[in-house]
């Protein structure tokens, strides 16, 4: 996919402060009193490079009425606030295109914040803890799928890791379809209109798969203990403490979407691709505090303005640095990659349904423009015009469009093909 293009046709309004900006006047300070990691570090470079002059672009001009404007390339970093719109349109209509005329129900599978401090503690530890969350919830769903309906289920899990406020908050969106196919495939098997499993239930098994597979990696020597639960090492103090996890209730929400399916996947395509926090919730960050905006869900879902310390917001934010390579997004049951395509045409046929219309997906960024903003960023937004574009390379020491030097190179119209 083209890299993402950063075009306005009439000045727009724009957040007082990005978290680029933040990472430009503080992470520098930041990192010489913290330790990060490798991929947090690349985070940081891509953020702070996104759409400048370091990734190279274009300089656009209309050779009618003189208008020009430089545009520069996103890093495409699905950390970045400013980037993967493109994905995230991409991804949504993909979804739709393997919704079933069936019922829809929202879960969330969220972990006590007991375990933050276990998961946060290394990258080791990440990596294996989300892991075994997205294998739980998975056994889960597809144990009661078997136990409820006699069949498989089909569902899409989405990792989130932050709240509101970026503070760690691990859990797992799921989107599953009412209903089941038989394991010989010979029928389908409806679900309920109003309710799918039993949460009680649901959250009782959770638990148990979850904490067996933690025991199971603790007896292994597979995690790395902070020192507040070093008793993890030993065996008996590591019963205890499991069973005072086991005691606690682990919450499990479900739902079916009121607005449908495709209201839902349009939610969950906003934290798909992004991590935290977007930067129209960033108000300011001057003398060493960042504020911001940020929804009370304990108090009616109202819009509240919070401050933190610089050190402190880019503290949190990095600790939804997922480890490299790790994804978020996972499908099981029939939309499994292996079986998903036969599965979903099984389900259809015995749904008397057919397939919703494929519409070929935008190729380009101006093509990707044209859907998402109705905008045709080909022709010159004073006189409609045609644009032309000259490349630019990156450069490193050019940041702003005032510091771009110029580039000799091939001066070529836009292609609208």
């Amino acid at each position: 996919m083209p890299d993402a293009v950063h075009a306005c046709t009439a000045p727009a309004k724009t957040s007082a402060c990005e978290l680029a900006d933040i990472f430009r006047r503080y992470g520098e300070a930041y990192g010489q009193t913290h330790g990060l990691t490798s991929t947090q570090r690349k985070v940081v470079l891509a953020i702070i490079r996104c759409r400048t002059a370091a990734l190279g672009g274009h300089r656009e001009w209309c050779a009618s009425c003189g208008f020009e404007r430089y545009t520069y390339h996103s890093c495409r970093n699905r950390h970045c606030p400013k980037c993967q719109s493109m994905a995230t349109a991409a991804w949504v209509a993909a979804r739709r295109q393997e919704l079933l005329p069936v019922p829809y129900f929202h879960n969330v599978f969220t972990l006590p914040h007991e375990l933050n401090a276990l998961i946060l503690y290394s990258q080791r530890n990440q990596r294996a803890l989300l892991q075994l969350l997205f294998d739980a919830v998975a056994q889960t769903l597809l144990a009661f799928g078997r136990q409820e309906l006699g069949g498989k289920v089909g569902f899409t899990l989405v990792l989130h890791t932050w709240d509101q406020r970026l503070r760690p908050h691990f859990h797992v969106h799921g989107l599953i379809a009412s209903g089941a196919l038989a394991q010989d495939g010979s029928r389908w098997i409806a679900g309920g209109r109003k309710f799918l499993f039993p949460v009680c239930g649901l959250s009782k098994m959770f638990r148990a798969k979850y904490l067996d597979g933690l025991a199971a990696l603790l007896e292994q020597g597979q995690l790395d203990l902070p020192p507040q639960l070093a008793e993890l090492a030993a065996v008996d103090p590591r019963y205890r403490c499991l069973r005072r996890w086991k005691k606690k209730p682990w919450v499990v929400y479900s739902q079916a979407p009121f607005a449908g399916p495709r209201k839902l996947l349009d939610y969950l395509g906003r934290y798909t691709h992004r991590v935290a926090i977007s930067n129209h919730r960033l108000l300011d960050c001057e003398g060493g505090q960042v504020r911001y905006h940020y929804r009370d869900r304990r108090d009616g879902d109202r819009r509240k303005t919070d401050v933190l310390p610089a050190e402190e917001f880019l503290h949190r934010f990095l600790q939804h640095v997922l480890p490299s390579h790790f994804s978020r997004i996972r499908h099981y049951g029939l939309l499994a990659n292996c079986v998903k395509r036969q599965q979903l045409a099984r389900c259809r046929q015995l749904l008397g349904t057919r397939p919703p219309p494929k519409d070929d997906p935008p190729q380009t960024a101006a093509d990707w423009m044209r859907v998402l903003l109705d905008i045709d960023i080909t022709r010159c937004p004073c006189c409609g015009g045609n644009l032309y574009r000259q490349e630019l390379q990156p450069s490193v020491a050019a940041t702003t469009e005032a510091h771009l030097p110029p580039h000799p190179c091939q001066v070529i119209p836009w292609d609208t093909s």
